[in-house]
């Protein structure tokens, strides 16, 4: 492949000198809070994104303002699992640094918003003093490792806890940028050129999102991913985990050669073989996805082009060994288990729903400052989930009622008084600061959900769990192209709605009305929620309700996804 087919990221991160550019440099220009556009690329591998506020846009306009640039800064956490000293160091941050407020993404990490150019490197710097970091959080590398964060699964989650963590340590990129850039670290002078020993000079063709699933529960949405390890656990013991590939959400609005995904399952490996297995997807995607067109440059679109099959070949070619057959398993829900749960070892775990993953104090709920004592106090860790809530995990006996006394004075745990369909509900964080966001979604689902609740309530089914999800632009963050209703931002005020996605996060939605003004969607639904109330069968979902009953049609993978039969 000759260099000027490539995509313009691919020439960035060529001439980068391993993710360097010129952004030290940049930092210290005083007479912009922006940074140039090849920097704006690069700055992702670092875990931060360039953004400005779109609300202020038309009067900074007016004014002859430059845009109100601020960046956002994205922590990895692994495994979801964070300690209350590091739960306080966020918070500290945000309120120092940020706006305030900090968000749980819904891929277990900690984000924070509205860092200034010249607040950018001291805040990551707080952030690794924290034992936290900020890169690969972002860019053509393998980003944040997802893991099942049930405590009480006790010994099988630990091991995939440990799992997520070696897939995450191993596959971080290894050049001295970052420490270079933000941490004031020395610069080695060398005649031998730097390498990346697994990435190479231009990384990945596309981003890589990797997660780690302990079945019955899907809930870090294994079929949406690059490369999941879903565990397999016979007689209470774990032997290893099937292996899947090619999931992703993202696609584009008129363009049928972009399409979500859902991953295959290609073969299984035993606890010893994970790294080794992980690695070898990242190689066969780093040699053979698509350089040329970065729509086209995920896995997912790698195995759609080749097959499963010959995916496959290529992996066992690159291990030096062949993965064994898929073993059976079974997903029931992705959603999260709400309230105490009391393990083996009698320590409790307290799952929290946080809508929108927003932590932020609230006229009349405190939340943020709630959560902010109870990290004070708390010995045990808190464990982000892949639902944007937090689990105050390992709560010893002695612990637990002044916990319990904590909960109830700032009311932490109001997911009692919440409907079924708001404590399954996803969304981005869209508008303001997501510059690819076309309509609202993080300020305006719960919104809709008030809307729609009135529906179920009418119906009887407020206590019945329908997965719901919302995204800006069809990138799919909070993955809604496989939640039971989906919606897409199209433009302002405007969204595609699909219907009929996996309860459990296995099957595509579809296309069930495009262009929906936001003012019509519950009455579209209405119809559709009384018909369930009355039709269903014993234990069935909405998304399978409907399909049986022809409301829509049973997804493909590709094109036929974008087919609107409405």
């Amino acid at each position: 492949m000759s260099e000027t087919t490539l995509a313009a990221n691919e020439h960035i991160k060529i001439r980068s000198n391993y993710l360097r550019g010129t952004l030290a440099e940049e930092l210290l220009d005083v007479s912009t809070g922006a940074i140039s556009e090849d920097s704006q690329q690069l700055i992702k591998f670092h875990g931060s994104y360039m953004q400005d506020d779109r609300d202020l846009r038309p009067d900074r306009r007016k004014h002859r303002l430059e845009k109100a640039y601020s960046f956002m800064i994205r922590i990895r956490v692994p495994g979801g699992v964070s300690t209350p000293a590091q739960w306080l160091a966020t918070d500290a941050l945000c309120e120092t640094y940020g706006n305030h407020d900090f968000k749980l993404t819904t891929r277990q990490a900690f984000q924070l918003h509205g860092i200034i150019k010249s607040n950018l490197k001291r805040t990551i710097q707080e952030i690794n003093a924290a034992a936290m970091d900020t890169i690969a959080a972002c860019g053509d590398v393998n980003r944040n490792v997802m893991c099942n964060p049930n405590p009480h699964l006790s010994h099988i989650h630990a091991a995939a806890l440990k799992a997520a963590q070696d897939i995450s340590d191993h596959l971080t990129p290894r050049t001295r940028a970052y420490h270079e850039i933000w941490l004031d670290g020395e610069k080695i002078e060398s005649t031998e050129e730097e390498i990346e020993p697994i990435y190479g000079k231009t990384y990945l063709p596309r981003k890589f999102k990797i997660t780690v699933a302990v079945p019955p529960s899907n809930d870090v949405d294994i079929f949406a991913n690059d490369l999941s390890f879903i565990a397999i656990v016979e007689d209470n013991q774990l032997v290893g985990y099937n292996i899947a590939v090619g999931g992703g959400m993202g696609m584009t609005h008129g363009n049928e050669a972009t399409f979500p995904r859902l991953a295959d399952v290609i073969g299984f490996c035993t606890p010893e073989q994970v790294v080794a297995a992980a690695e070898a997807v990242v190689k066969v995607q780093r040699d053979f996805g698509c350089r040329t067109d970065r729509k086209h440059a995920r896995l997912k679109y790698t195995v759609e082009d080749h097959g499963a099959a010959w995916f496959t070949s290529k992996v066992n070619e690159y291990l030096g060994w062949d993965l064994q057959p898929v073993r059976d398993y079974h997903f029931t829900d992705n959603g999260d288990r709400y309230g105490w749960v009391t393990d083996a070892n009698g320590n409790s775990h307290l799952t929290l729903f946080i809508e929108g993953g927003r932590v932020i104090d609230r006229p009349g709920y405190a939340l943020r400052t709630g959560l902010k004592e109870v990290a004070k106090i708390h010995t045990g860790d808190f464990r982000l989930t892949a639902n944007q809530n937090v689990i105050i995990a390992n709560v010893t006996p002695a612990q637990r009622p002044i916990i319990e006394a904590l909960v109830a004075k700032y009311e932490l745990e109001d997911g009692s008084k919440r409907s079924a369909l708001r404590l399954n509900a996803l969304a981005c964080v869209a508008l303001p600061t997501c510059a690819l966001s076309l309509a609202e979604a993080e300020r305006y689902l719960p919104k809709l959900i008030d809307e729609i609740e009135e529906s179920l309530e009418a119906s009887g089914l407020r206590h019945d769990a329908i997965t719901i999800r919302m995204t800006g632009c069809p990138n799919g963050c909070a993955r809604p192209f496989i939640s039971e209703i989906g919606f897409v931002g199209r433009g302002p005020d405007r969204y595609n709605v699909y219907l009929g996605g996996g309860h459990a996060g296995q099957r595509l939605s579809k296309l069930f009305k495009a262009d929906v003004p936001n003012h019509e969607i519950k009455g579209l639904l209405h119809p559709i929620i009384q018909r369930y109330a009355k039709e269903r069968t014993s234990g069935e979902h909405f998304g399978d309700f409907v399909i049986r009953a022809g409301i829509v049609a049973e997804t493909k993978q590709g094109a036929d996804f974008h087919a609107n039969i409405k």
